[in-house]
C-alpha cells in the first residue's frame, strides 16, 4: 500500500525492506509527491513493487500511438473534374495492386490460371438450384464455393458475389444463405464463397494472424485474399448467362470489407454494398474497436490509400453504403458513415452520378447484422440499378422457409493438402534468407556489414530518436536507489524507464522483457546483486507502453502495431530506435560508456539484435533469454501478428535471419541462454 504526501523530502525509512519514492512535480506543478511503503516487506516484495511502480500519465501510450497514426493517415486529393478523378483513381489502383498486393511470390500467383472444379448439384427450393464447385486462389489453395443458378436461366442476368466475414459458419451462415436464395428466385446467379479461415477453412493455418508469415518473408499476406476474390469474379464473368454490366459484391462485416477492397481495385464490379465492414484508418484511431485485423490493416497500405479513397474509387459506379444504429462489433453508423459520404460524395458528383451513392442506417436489430431489414435494402438497390423500369422486381424478401441447408449439406470436396497461409509461408521461408553470409576476410566482411546495415534500416525503417529525460520518482529500494524516469522521444513517444543503483555500480545494463519490466523484478535484483546499475524501459508495445486501456488493451496493443506498419512504419524499427536512444542516454547520463542489453523472450530478444545490428557501437553485449535463434521459428510453430507483431516485419526472413543479425553486431558479443 502507498501513501501519498505533499513533502517534497521525506526522511528515509530505517526498515531494510522499506522503501520512500520522492515523486518529482511534472511540467511545472507546485507538489512533489512522495511514495511510502507503509509496511515493511521481504527485499523480494520490494523489488516486485519497484519494478511494478508505473511511470507514465495514465493513457499516455494510447496518446503517443493515436498522435503518431493521425498524422501518418493519407488525405484525398482534390477532386476537380471527373477525368482527374478518373485517372488518380487508376493511377491509384495499379499502385495498390503493384506495391502492396502483388509483391513478392504473389505476382507470380497472379499470373497462373484460374482453375475451376464443379462437383454434384443439389436441389435448392422453389426455381432454383445449387451447384458445388471449388476454384483456386493461387496455386494448391482450392476454395470452397456454391453457384445459387435459377432453374430458368434465358439470355444475361445479374451476378452476384456473395461474400461473408468472421462467422465460423462461413458459407452456411443463415442469412448469408437467405439472401443467396433470394438472389436466385429473383433470376440472378448468386455465388457464396467460403472466405479463407471461416467454415470448411477454418483451420489454424488460415488464421488471419497468420497471414504475416508471408509479409515476414516478403511476399504479401493480403494476395491470397484479393486474389480469392478476383478469382471469384473471372469464374462469375465466365459463366455463360452473366451479364458483365450487371456483377454485384456484397458483404458484411469482414465481407463488407472484401467488398470495398475488390470493388475499388477491380472495375469489373458494376454495384457494391458493403455492409457494417469498414471505416477510414482516422476513424479507427478514434474508436478503437474499429480497429481491424491483419487483412484490413495490410503493411504500406495506409502509404497510398486510406478507405476513404477506397470508398471514391467506386464512384461512378452504384454504391449502397450500409451500416448499424447499435453495432456492437464495431463501425457504428453515427461515426463510421461520414467520413466515408464526405470523401466519396464529391467524386460522384462530378460523374453527374450522385444518386449512385445511396446508404442505409439499421436499427432493427441495429446490431451487427444482414438480417431482413438489411438484405432488404440490397435487394432494393439490386432493383433500381439491375431491374431499372422493372414494376414486377419485388424488393421484400421472398420466403425460404424449409431451404436452409446445413454446413455438411453445403459442404464441397476438397484436397487432402490444401495450401494456406502457414504451408505457403513455410515454402517460402525454405529458401530464406537472400543475404550472403559474411565473408571471411576482415576487410570484405566490414564492407558486408555496412551495406547490410543500410539494407536493414531500410527494411525495419530504422530511426533516430534524441531523448528528453524527466526524472518523476526516485527513493531507496531494498538495499539500492531507484529512481523512474519518462524518456521523451522526439516528442512523439514516452517511454518509461526503472533505474536501480547499488552503492557503487561498476557497469549498467538495460533490460528488456515480453512481459514488461514490471515482470523482470527478479532479473533486476540479481543484476544489482552483480553491482550493476539496470535500466529497464519498455519500448512501444510492450509493457507499460502497451497502448489501449481496459479490457481490450492487449488487442488494442496489436492492432496498433499492424496500424503503424500499414501507414509505413514497422513497429520492430521503432522499438529497436527507443532501445537505441535508451542506450544513449544511459551512456551519456552516467559512465560514458555504451550498457550492456539483457533481453527476456523472443520478441525483446529479436528487438535487441536488430538495435544492435543498425548500431553496434551504442550496446557492448548483448545477452537474449529464451529468444529466437531463427526467425523461422515463428513460421514452423504457426504464430499469429496477434501475440508477436513485430515480428512479422515485411520482408525482414527474405533478407535476414538470426545468424546475419549477428554477423551484422560482431565483434560485439552475443550470449544465448535458455533459448526455446
Amino acid at each position: 500500500m502507498f501513501r501519498r504526501t505533499s513533502h517534497r523530502h521525506v526522511h528515509q525509512s530505517a526498515s531494510a525492506g522499506a522503501a520512500v519514492w520522492t515523486v518529482a512535480a511534472r511540467r511545472g506543478a507546485g507538489v512533489g509527491l512522495v511514495f511510502v511503503l507503509a509496511t515493511t516487506v521481504t527485499a523480494g516484495d520490494a523489488w516486485q513493487q519497484v519494478a511494478e511502480r508505473a511511470v507514465l500519465e495514465e493513457g499516455q501510450a494510447l496518446a503517443d500511438v493515436h498522435r503518431y497514426c493521425s498524422a501518418r493517415v493519407p488525405a484525398l486529393p482534390a477532386m476537380t473534374s471527373a477525368p482527374q478523378w478518373q485517372a488518380d483513381a487508376q493511377q491509384l489502383r495499379q499502385q495498390v495492386l503493384t506495391r502492396i498486393v502483388f509483391r513478392g511470390a504473389a505476382e507470380q500467383w497472379r499470373d497462373a490460371p484460374t482453375r475451376v472444379e464443379w462437383f454434384d448439384t443439389i436441389p435448392g427450393g422453389p426455381g432454383y438450384r445449387i451447384r458445388k464447385l471449388r476454384f483456386e486462389a493461387l496455386p494448391g489453395m482450392w476454395i470452397p464455393a456454391l453457384l445459387y443458378e435459377p432453374d430458368q436461366l434465358v439470355g444475361s442476368v445479374p451476378a452476384i458475389l456473395n461474400v461473408n466475414g468472421h462467422s465460423p459458419e462461413g458459407k452456411a451462415y443463415v442469412p448469408k444463405q437467405i439472401r443467396c436464395i433470394n438472389q436466385a428466385k429473383r433470376g440472378m446467379l448468386a455465388l457464396n464463397v467460403e472466405w479463407l479461415g471461416m467454415g470448411q477453412l477454418r483451420t489454424p493455418g488460415f488464421n488471419h494472424g497468420s497471414m504475416n508469415q508471408l509479409d515476414l518473408c516478403g511476399t504479401s499476406g493480403l494476395a491470397p485474399f484479393y486474389l480469392c476474390l478476383k478469382r471469384s469474379l473471372d469464374l462469375l464473368l465466365a459463366l455463360e448467362h452473366t451479364d458483365p454490366e450487371r456483377v454485384a459484391v456484397t458483404g458484411l462485416s469482414g465481407g463488407g470489407w472484401q467488398t470495398v477492397l475488390i470493388s475499388a481495385l477491380d472495375t469489373r464490379v458494376r454495384l457494391a454494398v458493403p455492409v457494417a465492414g469498414y471505416s477510414s484508418f482516422r476513424t479507427r484511431i478514434d474508436h478503437t474497436k474499429d480497429l481491424g485485423d491483419s487483412e484490413q490493416t495490410p503493411s504500406d497500405l495506409a502509404t497510398l490509400v486510406d478507405y476513404t479513397h477506397l470508398t471514391a474509387m467506386i464512384a461512378p459506379r452504384p454504391t449502397l453504403l450500409t451500416y448499424n444504429a447499435k453495432d456492437d462489433c464495431c463501425f457504428e453508423a453515427h461515426y463510421a458513415l461520414p467520413p466515408l459520404l464526405d470523401a466519396a460524395r464529391p467524386a460522384f458528383a462530378l460523374f453527374g452520378a450522385a444518386d449512385s451513392l445511396r446508404f442505409h442506417i439499421n436499427d432493427d436489430p441495429g446490431t451487427h447484422n444482414y438480417e431482413r431489414d438489411n438484405r432488404e435494402a440490397l435487394y432494393r438497390m439490386l432493383g433500381a440499378f439491375f431491374f431499372a423500369g422493372d414494376n414486377q422486381f419485388n424488393t421484400g424478401e421472398l420466403p425460404t422457409d424449409g431451404e436452409i441447408k446445413s454446413a455438411d449439406e453445403l459442404a464441397v470436396p476438397l484436397p487432402d493438402a490444401n495450401d494456406d497461409f502457414n504451408s505457403l509461408a513455410r515454402r517460402l521461408a525454405a529458401t530464406l534468407p537472400r543475404a550472403a553470409q559474411p565473408p571471411a576476410d576482415p576487410a570484405a566482411a566490414q564492407a558486408w556489414q555496412q551495406t547490410a546495415r543500410t539494407r536493414l534500416g531500410q527494411i525495419v525503417r530504422g530511426k533516430h530518436f534524441e531523448v528528453q529525460a524527466q526524472r518523476v520518482a526516485e527513493g531507496p529500494a531494498a538495499g539500492a536507489r531507484a529512481s523512474f524516469w519518462v524518456l521523451e522521444m522526439d516528442g512523439q513517444w514516452h517511454v518509461p524507464a526503472t533505474v536501480i543503483e547499488p552503492d557503487q555500480p561498476h557497469g549498467t545494463v538495460l533490460v528488456l522483457a515480453d512481459a514488461g519490466r514490471s515482470k523482470a523484478a527478479e532479473l533486476m535484483a540479481k543484476l544489482v546483486g552483480q553491482g550493476q546499475r539496470v535500466v529497464a524501459v519498455d519500448p512501444f508495445g510492450l509493457g507499460e507502453s502497451l497502448p489501449g486501456v481496459g479490457p481490450n488493451r492487449d488487442r488494442d496493443g496489436y492492432l496498433f502495431a499492424l496500424l503503424i506498419a500499414a501507414l509505413g512504419d514497422r513497429p520492430i524499427g521503432i522499438q529497436a530506435a527507443q532501445v537505441l536512444a535508451a542506450a544513449r542516454w544511459s551512456a551519456s547520463h552516467w559512465e560514458n560508456t555504451p550498457p550492456r542489453l539483457v533481453a527476456v523472450g523472443p520478441r525483446t530478444g529479436t528487438v535487441a539484435l536488430i538495435a544492435a545490428a543498425l548500431h553496434p557501437d551504442a550496446i557492448q553485449q548483448i545477452e537474449i533469454h529464451g529468444g529466437l535463434r531463427s526467425l523461422k521459428h515463428v513460421i514452423d510453430e504457426n504464430w499469429s501478428a496477434s501475440k508477436t507483431p513485430e515480428l512479422f516485419c515485411h520482408g525482414l526472413l527474405e533478407q535476414f535471419d538470426v545468424d546475419q543479425l549477428v554477423a551484422l553486431i560482431a565483434p560485439r558479443a552475443v550470449t544465448w541462454v535458455a533459448e526455446p
